[in-house]
């Protein structure tokens, strides 16, 4: 049986399950009610229709618990294996028929979306090869689904950036804007967090590169500069500082960010761009296939 992480017991994923159990099921099943399966059992197997990452699978026996439980479930993979056979079945288990069929969809939703997350970023980390350059994700994440996307950004190979607000400090062009500069803004941030805290910052100009180092940056983020204004701004930075990425950068950008001394590349894409993978459920009443 495949791990089942901890951040699957998170207080964040119990509510996102049962919000999917609510907005899906609501007040009950109507289609499987009226078929009369009370009582009668049944055997499930979760297929990979195409070449995938395999991300959550412990997640599966999480939502069947939500709506009813599982007499058995069987992974066949663990979170990270790369499947590269179309029709692999990737899980097996039984349980109750109408318990089956109502957690269906809910399942392979977050098996769909995270195992589509995981190929994604899997994609971009084989782009690095031996590259000791780090590639990251960002904030850009669909709301209430964070803990899950980052964790599958993982099993992909990739990193996470910080996971909210609240744990790491990044000075953006809106924060510089309402405090009137680089210098100020790292100047009241220093002075109000603790000293084992690095601080971030935003730019988008050589100029402000050049503010951000003398202001004593511990990252400084070159955000949407092209390759040209990259080499030059970390020939200026040296070892002063780590140097981050962002910003229309793709598979094919990534090797070249590489040789121009990045440290760091965050993408939003990561997430926002994956799309779901094509898994399928299939069931047959207790010995039968």
């Amino acid at each position: 049986m495949t791990r089942v992480h901890e951040i699957f017991f998170s207080p964040q994923v119990s509510r996102l399950i049962d919000l999917a159990v609510e907005e899906d099921i609501g007040h009950g099943d109507i289609t499987t009610s009226a078929l009369g399966l009370s009582g009668r059992q049944g055997r499930a197997w979760i297929t990979a229709k195409e070449p995938m990452v395999i991300a959550g699978l412990g997640l599966v026996p999480r939502v069947y618990e939500r709506v009813g439980g599982l007499g058995a479930f069987q992974a066949n993979a663990e979170d990270g294996d790369f499947i590269d056979c179309p029709e692999t079945v990737v899980a097996e288990m039984s349980g109750s028929l109408d318990t089956l069929l109502i957690g269906e969809r809910i399942a392979l939703n977050f098996l769909q979306r995270l195992c589509g997350i995981a190929t994604h970023v899997r994609r971009h980390v084989d782009a690095l090869g031996s590259s000791p350059m780090r590639l990251t994700d960002t904030r850009k994440t669909v709301p209430g689904w964070r803990v899950l996307e980052k964790y599958a950004v993982r099993v992909g190979g990739a990193f996470n950036h910080r996971m909210g607000l609240y744990d790491g400090v990044l000075i953006k062009d809106n924060h510089i804007a309402a405090c009137g500069g680089i210098t100020a803004a790292v100047k009241a941030v220093r002075a109000g967090i603790s000293h084992l805290v690095r601080i971030e910052v935003e730019t988008e100009t050589l100029a402000e590169v050049e503010e951000a180092v003398a202001a004593g940056a511990d990252v400084i983020m070159l955000d949407n500069m092209d390759d040209a204004a990259i080499g030059k701004a970390a020939a200026h930075i040296g070892n002063a500082a780590e140097i981050e990425v962002s910003g229309r950068v793709d598979a094919g950008r990534i090797a070249r960010l590489a040789e121009l001394g990045v440290n760091i590349v965050s993408m939003g894409a990561l997430t926002h761009a994956a799309r779901f993978v094509d898994l399928s459920m299939t069931m047959a009443p207790s010995g039968n296939k």
